[in-house]
């Protein structure tokens, strides 16, 4: 009996060993996604998610996500259940091992289904294409985007890149952004739904390549005005929103090279380089030394022998040599990503990437400039010739920490980095037909940025109705130019073709000039704060849920630029030493030997206006109302106040002048955005609100900086004031099935006071001015076409065109600006100043189940308006003095092929970019035609890049 009772046990224990066994090889998987409310869009936290005939089960946080891990591979019945909404049950949901399956649901609060309490059933396909129809339908504005899925099916490195891709929108030198036509001074960018700054000095814009595109979940461009986004969004609001929790373990590599038909394994040119230079850093040797005067004043009253003393403390970084052969462009990146469950069921997140990446690259430039039309077509002051070297490094660095429990979630978001610009620049041509020149420009430009948000939600009832979410954030901008280095050598063009008589340095005997023989030092720093607290509560008016959001925020930014204009000065008396120092080479001309009191010696030319200290006080508060007017009709109704305190310090050369600003502006701005839901499928979107553009701190300050690529000078203007918008839309949208769209758009604008960047009258080619001014009035109109299918719709029984998908977006736009002739050297009427008449992005995407993804994309801009020129008006007609300068339409067309191996592990993408070479154009539009022709027109810049290809592999481990 004994041995028989061990026999079962031994047999029941073998039993339950082979179950656990086969249960354990079965392996787990896990169920993610997020609930949202099917009218209003708006996520759900609380709801209860039940996995049925099992005992797991889970319920959605703060954000309206829920995460159910360790269930075994198999199909099961999801059921999601909460206080006054239907309950749903999600059949077919298949768990695979090891694998993470996304499950996006939709709950009705609507009364029918609160009141019989039905029961909804649907599968998993159907569910998953209605909760991306809720997504896409129910956005409160008029907005577009764009995926993590298409993103990684285009040949984009960063975000800069990606944003070509959505519908209204292109970018300028691959990083900032114009949305429909409208430069960036009308756009607002947002990260995380947090105001990003300004990474440029001169103008309000975001450089987006920065942003690793790996990192982003989605972005959205709102084209509409909402009363909770910046009340400077005309153009569109961007908001790059960044990956949070990760649904998994993530730790990604990527490498890659790439190569330029102009520049890859060519002679590369520039100043010497230090190990620290391929990491952002720049080279001490260029920073103004210490011993250095800290201002003019203190400089100008040393004697001669003095100053020489002092420029005996320069290093001698006039040189530049060949530096071998340019090498390949490397870029790479490391991410790394968890979520953790706590002991206390809290949640951590974290998410974070390292990238590094360095260039050379070499364009060959044409720029001209020509004298006055009185003179006759293609009357030339000068024509030049650039060879144009550009070496770039760069290390950025993103984190994001997150932590969530219960209605509660608080996150800590960062993003830094620093970038070195080491340009050289080689130019030869004629000046005024009298001299030959060979001029040299030698720049370093280290630029860094940290951006840190501290952001939280809280739900603060028990029936998750009211949330009460806030950020603080802090923000620095250090543009650093340290020696900037011009140089000019000069002969006589009746010399051209005798070469026994040789180039001089063009170094002045008078008064120094820095565009002969000088150096420019100058340092920008921006500190910036903020801070947000909204509170919303949901409401239920009459059966219909709605949203009560208000909210205050407050930004203070400071800004302290200070520049040293410097250049060298020719106190040789003997007139052979003067021809034999002038011959040297630039490497030796200001060598220690040369340096002396009666030789050369910097003085120093910097002006009162060369520096200026900025304040920016922003503060306010919004109130809107968000939800359905009835079953088809949702509207959103805000106003937006905003007070604005501007106040800038810059020196004046005189006493009689005030260059200072101190202007308070408070705007009220309100908004309106309805939608119609035509069916199930299509919406009706009507918008209108105000908003304003403010002019940036450099175009008001009485600043000036000669540009010694352009030849010009720019100067701010201290009276400029804020442009006011008033915004009409209307859109029709259709979303026929999955991930497919068409939509037809019209918009208005009314702008007060648009600023505008023009030379200034009177002004010649030889001493050429720039500044900013206010027109009376503008208005920009346009429409907007979208489409994207798969192609399958000629043929549903091919595989082939079902895994095609065509997208298409283009714009048509018309601007004026009127200056009701009040500016009579100005041209009356004509179109805005950066404003595209068209936009054009079409592209062609192929998946295969095989692992194989290609795309190819093609981008065209109508011709824009680059420098506003001058003139007159004569009987009627305006006649130009110096013509405008407009930036000819250029098309770009790039390709990708990427296959996935190693086990779908790793990634091999090839990319192809500016296929059809195509070069930028800037011209004089002599003969009136809105188009370039080479022979009536005169060129005044023309700039080829060449065409691009890249390698490059992922792996996740």
């Amino acid at each position: 009996m004994k041995s028989q009772l061990t026999l079962k046990k031994f047999v029941a224990t073998l039993i339950l060993l082979v179950i656990a066994t086969a249960v354990f090889a079965q392996g787990s998987g896990k169920v993610v996604g997020k609930v949202s409310n099917s009218k209003t869009g708006e996520t759900i936290a609380g709801v209860t998610v039940k996995i049925l005939n099992t005992s797991r089960a889970g319920s959605t946080d703060v954000t309206g996500n829920y995460n159910i891990p360790g269930l075994s591979v198999g199909k099961y019945i999801l059921e999601f259940s909460y206080v006054g909404y239907g309950t749903k049950q999600i059949s077919d949901v298949e768990i695979k091992n090891n694998e993470i399956t996304s499950l996006d649901i939709i709950l009705d609060n609507s009364e029918g289904n609160v009141l019989e309490q039905v029961v909804i059933r649907g599968t998993y396909k159907k569910e998953s294409i209605g909760a991306l129809y809720a997504q896409q339908k129910n956005s409160i504005s008029i907005s577009d985007g764009i995926s993590a899925e298409v993103i990684k099916r285009t040949p984009d490195k960063n975000t800069g890149e990606v944003l070509k891709r959505v519908s209204g929108a292109s970018v300028q030198d691959n990083k900032f952004i114009v949305i429909r036509g409208l430069s960036d001074r009308y756009n607002a960018a947002l990260l995380n739904n947090s105001p990003l700054p300004s990474t440029e000095p001169d103008r309000k814009a975001f450089s987006f390549d920065i942003i690793p595109s790996s990192l982003i979940d989605n972005i959205v461009i709102s084209k509409t005005a909402t009363a909770d986004l910046p009340g400077d969004l005309t153009g569109g609001a961007v908001n790059v929103k960044t990956k949070d929790f990760p649904d998994r373990k993530t730790v990604e590599i990527s490498v890659g090279l790439g190569g330029n038909t102009q520049t890859t394994f060519k002679d590369f040119y520039g100043s010497k380089r230090t190990a620290g230079n391929y990491f952002g850093i720049k080279n001490p040797d260029n920073n103004l030394p210490s011993t250095f005067p800290k201002d003019r004043a203190s400089y100008t009253d040393l004697n001669f022998e003095q100053k020489a003393d002092h420029t005996k403390a320069f290093k001698n970084t006039f040189g530049y040599e060949k530096l071998g052969k340019s090498l390949p462009y490397q870029n790479m990146q490391f991410i790394y990503g968890n979520s953790y469950r706590l002991s206390n069921d809290g949640k951590l997140g974290f998410i974070g990437s390292f990238t590094y990446r360095n260039s050379e690259s070499k364009t060959n430039e044409i720029r001209n400039d020509f004298n006055g039309l009185d003179q006759g077509l293609n009357s030339y002051y000068s024509q030049y010739e650039d060879n144009y070297y550009r070496f770039n490094s760069s290390i950025g660095a993103l984190a994001n920490v997150s932590y969530i429990k219960d209605n509660f979630k608080i996150s800590l978001k960062n993003i830094y980095n620093q970038s070195l610009d080491q340009n050289f620049i080689n130019r030869t041509g004629v000046l005024e037909n009298e001299s030959l020149r060979k001029s040299t420009l030698l720049e370093v430009h280290q630029k860094r940025m940290l951006n840190s948000v501290l952001d939280g939600e809280y739900l603060m009832n028990a029936d998750k109705q009211t949330k009460l979410s806030w950020n603080l954030s802090y923000s620095n901008i250090n543009d650093d130019t340290p020696d900037l280095r011009q140089l000019s050598y000069v002969k006589n063009i009746a010399y051209k073709d005798d070469p026994s008589v040789p180039f001089e340095a063009a170094i002045p005997k008078g008064s120094a000039s820095s565009e002969q023989a000088g150096k420019f030092y100058s340092n920008l720093n921006e500190n910036i704060y903020s801070g947000a607290l909204n509170w919303s509560q949901g409401l239920n008016l009459l059966g219909l849920a709605q949203t009560l959001k208000v909210g205050v925020f407050k930004q203070y930014k400071k800004r302290d630029m200070n520049a040293r204009v410097l250049g060298f000065v020719n106190k040789i008396e003997d007139y052979e030493e003067n021809k034999r120092l002038l011959q040297l080479p630039q490497d030796q001309l200001f060598a220690q030997e040369n340096i002396a009191k009666n030789k050369f010696f910097i003085d120093d030319i910097t002006n009162p206006t060369n520096s200026f200290e900025g304040i920016g006080d922003l503060n306010g508060g919004f109130g809107m109302l968000s939800g359905n007017v009835s079953e088809k009709l949702k509207a959103t109704v805000g106003l937006r106040v905003e007070n604005y305190i501007e106040k800038l310090k810059t020196g004046s050369i005189s006493a009689d002048v005030n260059n200072n600003v101190n202007n308070t502006y408070t705007d009220f701005l309100p908004s309106l955005n309805l939608t119609y839901e035509l069916n199930t499928k299509t919406n009706l979107r009507f918008s209108f609100s105000n908003t304003v553009a403010r002019a940036q701190f450099r175009e008001l300050a009485a600043f000036s900086f000669y540009d010694f690529v352009t030849g010009n000078v720019k100067i701010g203007n201290p009276d400029l004031k804020r442009t006011r918008i008033s915004n009409l839309d209307l859109r029709y949208e259709f979303y026929p099935s999955l991930g497919k769209l068409f939509s037809v758009s019209a918009f208005y604008k009314n702008l007060t006071d648009p600023i505008e960047s023009n030379i200034i009258a009177g002004s010649t080619s030889a001493s050429k001015s720039m500044s900013f001014t206010n027109a009376p009035k503008a208005y920009i109109m346009g429409g907007e076409v979208e489409i994207r299918h798969d192609l399958g719709i000629f043929n549903e029984n091919s595989e082939l065109l079902k895994n095609l998908t065509f997208s298409a977006n283009a714009s048509l736009i018309k601007s004026e600006v009127n200056f009701e002739g009040k500016e009579p050297l100005l041209e009356n009427k004509r179109s805005l100043y950066g404003q595209s008449p068209y936009l054009l992005n079409t592209g062609l995407q192929y998946s295969s189940k095989g692992g194989w993804e290609s795309s190819i994309f093609f981008n065209r801009i109508g011709r824009r308006i680059d420098i506003v020129g001058f003139g007159n008006y004569v009987n009627g007609e305006f006649q130009d003095e110096y013509a405008t300068i407009y930036e000819a339409p250029r098309s770009m067309l790039d390709f990708q092929l990427a296959k996935k191996i190693i086990a779908n592990k790793a990634e091999l993408k090839f990319n192809a970019g500016n296929i059809l070479d195509s070069k930028v154009v800037f011209y004089q539009d002599i003969d009136k035609s809105g188009k370039y022709n080479i022979d009536s027109d005169q060129l005044i810049n023309s700039v080829k890049y060449g065409r691009n290809f890249s390698l490059s592999f992922s792996y996740k481990f």
